[in-house]
């Protein structure tokens, strides 16, 4: 079988136990530790979610803890709580919290920032306050575009705590994305920054918007946050609005809104790998749930860490771990606006050090580019504050895991890798980290309250080893409530296909020792005369090569083969492509897998089309092989640019050379 070299790989992949140093300071600390909390929250899920309940304020409590099932369910029914309020309030008013750094800021531009807890609360209050001054109410909806920066989390903070639905969307979009958003929410108002740096360019994010706002009449209110004080921004008279004006004016107490557990929080836009984006609604309270307990177990994530989670604030991992569950924790988190790589390859070293970061999450693509950076440049640094590093988007292939955990980490450190989606609001698969040995490729375990199997097409579930689909069985605070407008999407795309499951369209193995490998979407398959062959069994083999960094295999029609795998790859800066080279990989692929798994071209390119949670978006690859360019959404890149470059450099597929096939 096709499969076989995956499952092999699976198979043999070897334990690695996380050191004693971390273990001693986790809140897990032991595979029977474990094993037993996770029991008792499957068996008794009320209780297990009690206890998170209990580390949290409330306004009112019920005794009643779940309520229904997939697809209409509820926690904590008819009790009241506040995001905002568990997010800032409780550590500002704590005497020996308030002045504590909340958020440091940094930018590529040079630009650096802090504000304490106490600061935080004071300037959420008077932006809530502008909130209610300009008619905005509960369940009124906002657009936010803006980039990393402590007013946006301010912006946030603000809606959470009046129950204002709030929906961001990355400054980078084009007028296109965003207005189809804008309108799509039915947004009464918009918040931006005027400008934003990126690899040493200005974005001219308010005139986006501008843009954006062409014919359109819901939106009444246009508020401006100058980042570039001295850049020329159009403002509309009677629309827009500044800002700063505003907090001046602002008056700096505002209650916090008793919200039912259950009530929309936040409206967030999936990223487009399968088409046209769903607006995924989240409910405030059980987000606030789900993501305490995530980052709590799987980040253990503690008083005195210093906490860099390198998400832009479009991405959900930024809500989830930072925004929400990170403050609620009391953290102390870097906010960083720009790319990583700028103005060097060695920003990112330089904010660990300068900070003494000890935990760092980030996406796979970010950590496959540092191995691509060398391991030279990690001697110019001081990285020993690392303790732990976890990744989300794409599994982390077992090859850039040994090198980050070796060349970065001193092999002290622990690598979870986890799982999860827009529409999970967390991490169902990861491990935990002072308790669940690392397996490189591996998604870890399921966690505490969270029941996923691997099944047969019928939702039967199949033995161990087998790889089949990916189903959660049971529900979850963060598990989305809806899709936007449209409910019957809502059902059709997530409870339809598995009776009383949520179907999560990922393929997955779970091996022997009960770790689960999400192997990719379950339509990512080539069949190549009449051979099935998952495409990510392709990319591990061309990772597995030295000269690959990153690698993504798609189906292109064929006459006689019915479909044919064509691969694009990057390369370590060290090898050069060419003819020779792209045969050698073919080989390589031919020789793990078999014949007809052989690549009919491989294209080296400088990056591929991915979403900014990091997963390559294949479709667009597809797209432009077959067509020479791409037709469906676009929304979700996290680079603009890259299918103008893709496009000139491999047209149409038709009208290049075969010569290779």
């Amino acid at each position: 079988m096709a499969e076989t070299e995956t499952l092999s790989l699976i198979a043999q992949s070897a334990k690695v136990s996380p050191p004693d140093a971390y273990v001693r300071t986790s809140y897990i600390r032991s595979w029977d530790a474990y094993q037993a909390k996770y029991e008792q929250s499957i068996s008794h899920p009320e209780a297990f979610w009690r206890e998170i309940a209990d580390e949290l304020r409330w306004q009112q409590r019920e005794e009643a803890v779940i309520q229904g099932q997939m697809p209409d369910f509820a926690f904590f029914p008819g009790s009241r709580i506040n995001v905002c309020e568990n997010c800032v309030d409780r550590h500002a008013e704590n005497p020996a919290t308030t002045n504590k750094v909340a958020l440091f800021f940094e930018s590529e531009h040079g630009d650096a920032r802090a504000v304490t807890y106490g600061q935080l609360h004071r300037d959420v209050q008077k932006f809530a306050n502008v909130l209610q001054d300009l008619g905005l109410q509960q369940g009124d909806v906002v657009s936010v575009y803006m980039q990393n920066l402590i007013e946006t989390y301010v912006v946030l903070l603000a809606c959470l705590r009046l129950g204002i639905v709030y929906n961001t969307v990355f400054a980078g979009f084009s007028p296109e994305a965003l207005r189809e958003r804008i309108v799509s929410s039915n947004a009464k108002a918009v918040i931006c920054s005027n400008g934003s740096y990126r690899r040493g360019n200005i974005l001219r994010l308010k005139e986006t918007v501008d843009r954006a706002l062409e014919g359109v009449d819901g939106v009444h209110h246009v508020i401006v946050y100058r980042r570039i004080p001295d850049l020329d921004t159009p403002m509309q008279e009677g629309r827009d609005l500044d800002y700063e004006a505003l907090m001046k004016a602002a008056n700096a107490r505002c209650p916090a809104a008793a919200l039912d557990c259950n009530d929309p929080g936040l409206l967030i836009f999936t990223s487009g790998t399968s088409g046209k984006p769903k607006g995924i609604i989240h409910a405030g309270g059980g987000f606030l749930l789900g993501t305490y307990a995530y980052t709590k177990y799987q980040l253990d994530l503690q008083p005195n860490d210093v906490y860099w989670n390198t998400a832009d604030i479009g991405w959900l991992t930024s809500h989830i771990f930072v925004l929400v569950g990170g403050l609620a924790l009391g953290a102390t988190t870097i906010l960083y606006e720009g790319a990583l790589d700028h103005p060097d390859c060695g920003q990112v070293y330089r904010i660990i050090e300068r900070y003494a970061v000890n935990k760092l999450f980030s996406a796979p693509t970010a950590y496959r580019m540092l191995v691509k950076f060398g391991e030279e440049l990690t001697k110019q640094f001081d990285l020993s504050s690392l303790q732990l590093l976890a990744s989300v988007g794409e599994p982390l292939n077992p090859e850039a895991w040994h090198w980050i955990r070796r060349v970065v980490g001193k092999d002290r450190i622990v690598i979870n890798n986890t799982w999860g989606q827009t529409e999970t609001g967390g991490t169902p698969l990861a491990s935990l980290p002072g308790a669940v040995d690392m397996k490189p490729g591996s998604c870890g375990v399921p966690f505490f309250g969270h029941q996923l199997e691997v099944t047969d097409v019928e939702g039967r579930p199949v033995p161990d080893g087998t790889p089949g689909y990916l189903v959660i069985r049971n529900v979850f605070p963060t598990l989305a409530r809806d899709v936007y407008g449209d409910r019957a999407r809502y059902l059709s795309s997530y409870f339809s296909q598995i009776p009383g499951a949520y179907f999560t369209g990922d393929s997955a193995v779970r091996d022997e020792d009960g770790h689960f490998w999400v192997l990719g979407r379950v339509d990512d398959v080539v069949n190549v005369s009449g051979h099935r062959i998952s495409t990510m069994e392709m990319e591990s083999s061309l990772i597995q090569h030295p000269a690959v960094v990153e690698a993504a295999v798609v189906g292109h029609p064929d006459e006689i083969k019915g479909t044919v795998p064509i691969a694009f790859v990057t390369l370590e800066a060290s090898y050069q492509a060419g003819d020779e080279l792209a045969e050698e990989l073919r080989k390589k692929v031919e020789s793990d897998i078999g014949s007809f798994a052989r690549p009919g071209a491989v294209y080296f390119v400088e990056s591929m089309p991915k979403t900014r949670s990091g997963k390559i978006i294949r479709r667009m690859l597809r797209e432009i092989l077959r067509e020479g360019k791409v037709q469906g959404d676009t929304t979700g890149l996290e680079d603009n640019d890259i299918l103008d470059r893709l496009i000139q450099e491999l047209g149409a597929f038709g009208s290049r050379d075969e010569k290779n096939m």
